[in-house]
Order: C-alpha cells, then structure tokens, then sequence
C-alpha cells in the first residue's frame, strides 16, 4: 500500500460522478476503488478517458444502491450507473473459482479460453486476474492510498507492459484479444511489450479467430482511432495480427504491385492521426474504406478484365470484400454503406463528361470519396491531375465549373454515311437477324471495355 502523500493521484483530477460512485458504496458499507487505467493515466500525468470501479458488492447489490443504474453483460456481469452521457462502471471483484450458482459459475474452453467469468472473490484475487500489471492498481476511496499487487507501479516508472502471472501464453488464452491489447498500449503509453509477453504472440495470433467478430470491430476502433493508428498497423503487423483482423488486405500488401498499397494504407492511417491529433472528426467508414480498399481494387480491375460494366463490378467487388471480412471483423452496417459507396464513388470520379460532376457535388458521401481520391493520388495509384481538377472544380464560379466540363467533354466525331443497301442485302441482313434471335444469339456488339450498362 501507498499512502496518500506517496504518490500523485489526487480528487480534483477524478471524474466528480466517479467520486459519487465511489463515496456512495463506501457509505453502503462496501469496499470501493478507482481501477484500471483511469489509476494508470492519472499516475502518468494523463487525462483519463473513463473511470472504472471495483468493489466487493455484486452487481445486483450495486443496482440497489443506485437508481440510476442498469446491469449489462453474460460473459462479465457489470453494473453501469447513469449520469447523463457519462457512465461509471462498477465490477465485482473477480476470484479465482467458486462453487454453485449460476451467477458464481466460470466457464473455460478446453484451450483455457474464459467464455464466461462471474466468479466473484477477493481484491487480492481481482487484481491478480487482471492482464497487465499496469492496470492493477487500485485508488482506496476510504483512506486515498494506492494499492499495487502486482507491481505495476514499478512497471510505469521503466515503461513496461507486462502481463500478470508467469505464463504469458496461459494468459493469452484465457483471453486472446489480450494480445490486441498489449499493441495497443504499447503504442498508447509509449511502453515496450515484455520479451517474455511479446514473444509467443505470433504463434497464438490464430486464436483470434475464436474471438467474436463484433467484439474485434470494437477493438480494431480502439486501436485505429487512438491517435496512433499508424504505429499500430506497423506492430500488428509485426506479429502478425494484422493479418488476422484483415487477411485479404496483408494478402495484398505481401505481394504488393510497386509499393503503393502500402504506401496508400499507411497515409491514409497517418491521415486519421493527425484529425484526431487536430480534434477534428473521424469516421469509421472512411477508416475501412481505407483498410479495405486495395482487395477491392485488384477485385474491380479483374471483373473488369472479364468485360463486367464499371458499375457493376466495383458494386460486386465491394459485396464480395465486405461479406468476407465480415466473418473477421464485423463492421456495423451503419459504416459499411457509406464504405461501400466511398469505393463506387471512385469510378464517378473518374469521369468529368456531361452534367456527371455536378450531380456529384451534391452526393451525400462526396467529400468523403473526394478525400479518398486524394490519398489515391498521393500514393501514385492514380493521376494526380484527376484529384488537382476535382479540387479546382469546387472552388471555382459556375462560368468557370462550365468551362471546365466543356474542355474535359470528349471531342464528337463525325458519323460516316454508309451507303444504302440494295433491297437483296436488306433482306438478307434481317432474315439473319431472325435466326440469331430463335437461336437465343445476341445480335448487338459490347464495347471492349465493358462499359455498355453504364
């Protein structure tokens, strides 16, 4: 234990609603502290994000505490009490086995993988089945001193992510998502993964795929919308998890054309970086519309080469990417519609004839798509002329836009008179157009490019 004037946490920098939770249970008669890395960040000089609580309450003792309170979870019952859009969650301190009860059972997979954990104990025993050291360290509300079972605080002060317990590859059974994780606060606190914990990762990066795929989608956000995407694609890709997030796409980046799939990868993450950086939004769509694109691309292109219209083959690309990586990472069909239409916006774009281009400026997902087709030319897959004259045209008056429709409009070319066919040969064509119809033969040629349905 740490007392008070040993260490730097301190009330004025903890969410005032965490404070209520915690002062409230220890009026109800029950253990309360501030867990995890809302204790982690604040040691570091970090604001936290959120701010959790353990305590030896159950959950249905902690909804009776308060009203405003609701019970969420199968696989780790927790308890969420409600303070407008802020939520404080409070867990019941984990044990190691228990007897009986439905509410007390654990239940463990042959390969040791945990599916369901409400065995309930002590905070000796809470703190030693957490991951990493450095989110088991507990802030008592009762006397304000700091506990550490683990050696986390040692762990902080030399940069170090370590898991709890001697055996790492245990650990990362128990739950493999763990190994996302240890990424991704190595790459959030700036920490070098243990030797001993990074290295069995590449041989149970496999266990992933016994992870949900929705549960994978909530940790693929976390770990590229942190501000350090880039840094994380480069790591998980290190030990070969990235290929178990998005196995078409590191399909395509080993056997890369030149070196623009990676190229376009890598600035488009470091593109959401530097939003993130600079406060401004991000959206998930435009992420795995990144993430995604080159299987879509090389997929467009061969049902091109079939002779497929443009339309049609980038929408059946898009289908056929996106229904498969929904069996890995099951991305919300709220972001994979405007996904798929920033990709078949990229055909469009394409092409500056006509009234096409201002119908464009009005789509919905057009700034998107516009700065998708940025990052294609900043990464040589397309001609960067393309992207400078969409951004002219933006900018430009109405007599200008018009202008530059006219000169991008293809030149017509003249029609060449063909002669009368004698009434022999008229005849003759029609009888022949007659035969091919019963016999089930289309008579009307496809242009070679494949471009005929557009």
């Amino acid at each position: 234990m740490v007392p008070r004037p040993e260490h730097s946490i301190s009330r004025a920098h903890i969410s005032p609603n965490a404070l209520k939770v915690l002062n409230r249970l220890k009026q109800a008669g029950f253990q309360a502290y501030l867990v995890g890395g809302g204790v982690r960040d604040l040691l570091l000089g970090h604001e936290p994000k959120d701010f959790d609580i353990a305590t030896d309450a159950t959950p249905e003792e902690v909804r009776g505490v308060f009203r405003n309170c609701r019970l969420i979870g199968r696989r780790f019952r927790l308890a969420h009490v409600f303070f407008g859009r802020e939520i404080v969650e409070v867990a019941t301190f984990r044990g190691s086995n228990a007897e009986g009860g439905s509410e007390t059972e654990a239940q463990v997979t042959e390969q040791g993988m945990i599916l369901r954990d409400n065995v309930y104990g002590s905070i000796t025993e809470d703190a030693l089945r957490r991951d990493f050291t450095v989110n088991a360290l507990y802030y008592n509300i009762a006397d304000f001193s700091l506990v550490d079972y683990a050696g986390g605080l040692a762990d902080i002060e030399q940069g170090r992510l370590r898991l709890i317990g001697a055996d790492p590859v245990a650990r990362y059974r128990e739950d493999p998502v763990r190994m996302l994780r240890a990424v991704r606060f190595a790459c959030k606190l700036g920490f070098i993964i243990d030797p001993d914990c990074a290295a069995p990762i590449r041989e149970l990066a496999g266990l992933l795929g016994e992870i949900s795929p929705a549960r994978l989608f909530e940790e693929a956000l976390k770990l590229f919308h942190g501000g350090y995407a880039l840094q994380a694609f480069e790591k998980l890709r290190h030990h070969d998890l990235f290929a178990q997030l998005f196995p078409e796409t590191d399909a395509c980046l080993a056997r890369q054309e030149h070196d623009f799939p990676i190229t376009f990868v890598s600035r488009g993450l470091d593109n959401t970086d530097r939003r993130i950086l600079e406060g401004k939004p991000v959206a998930p769509a435009f992420l795995f519309a990144v993430l995604l694109w080159e299987p879509v691309r090389l997929r467009y292109h061969a049902l091109l080469a079939e002779g497929m219209a443009s339309a049609e083959a980038i929408a059946l690309a898009s289908h056929e990417v996106a229904s498969a990586q929904q069996r890995r990472v099951a991305i919300q069909k709220r972001f994979a519609l405007p996904m798929r239409e920033i990709w078949a916006l990229q055909p469009r774009l394409e092409r500056r004839q006509g009234k096409r281009p201002l119908v464009l400026l009005s789509h919905p997902r057009f700034r998107a798509a516009y700065d998708f087709l940025l990052l294609r030319a900043e990464a040589g897959e397309t001609d960067p002329e393309l992207a400078e004259w969409w951004t002219r045209f933006q900018d430009v008056d109405a007599a200008e836009r018009t202008r530059m429709l006219s000169s991008s409009a293809p030149r017509k070319r003249k029609r060449r008179k063909r002669k009368p066919k004698a009434k022999g040969e008229a005849v003759a064509a029609s009888a022949g157009k007659e035969a091919a119809s019963e016999a089930g033969v289309a008579t009307t040629a496809q242009p070679r490019n494949g471009q005929a349905n557009e």
